[in-house]
């Protein structure tokens, strides 16, 4: 869903560069580009997660025998699942006052909490594939530890 995202704030650019050459911009792009955007970079981090393809140090893991490994990887995922269930609660409340305030995006007035939903859903999702990563599998155990 976050590739998806990205592809269409491309697309739509490509579209409205194609457009405007023709004399028909896209209304709205900025604001169209933006969610876009913002759900793209939210709606990939769960992957992330899940594969283990966050930017990390594994010079210093790497380093430490492979049990002792193991345990900081899970130490660090509980940390990130803190983290995660912290930016959750706080961009929660966020949210409850975009939905109240009413704000609206610029170009095509479109409700500013829709730009906090795909946040939200991610933030959330990440939790999931945290505490998945941290289910062991018994392949993937055998291959870390032997």
């Amino acid at each position: 869903t976050g590739v998806a995202a990205y592809a269409a704030a491309a697309l739509l650019t490509v579209a409205d560069v194609i457009g405007r050459q023709l004399g028909l911009p896209i209304p709205g792009m900025v604001d169209l580009v933006q969610l876009f955007v913002l759900g793209g970079a939210w709606l990939v981090i769960p992957y992330a997660f899940m594969t283990g393809a966050h930017v990390g140090v594994d010079l210093l893991v790497d380093s430490f025998p492979k049990r002792l490994a193991v345990v900081m990887r899970g130490v660090a995922a509980m940390a990130a699942l803190g983290l995660m269930a912290l930016m959750l609660y706080f961009c929660y409340a966020t949210f409850q006052q975009q939905v109240m305030f009413g704000d609206r995006s610029q170009q095509l007035g479109i409700p500013i909490f829709y730009f906090w939903l795909p946040l939200l859903f991610g933030v959330g999702l990440s939790m999931v594939a945290i505490v998945l990563t941290l289910v062991p599998v018994p392949a993937r155990q055998a291959e870390v530890l032997s």
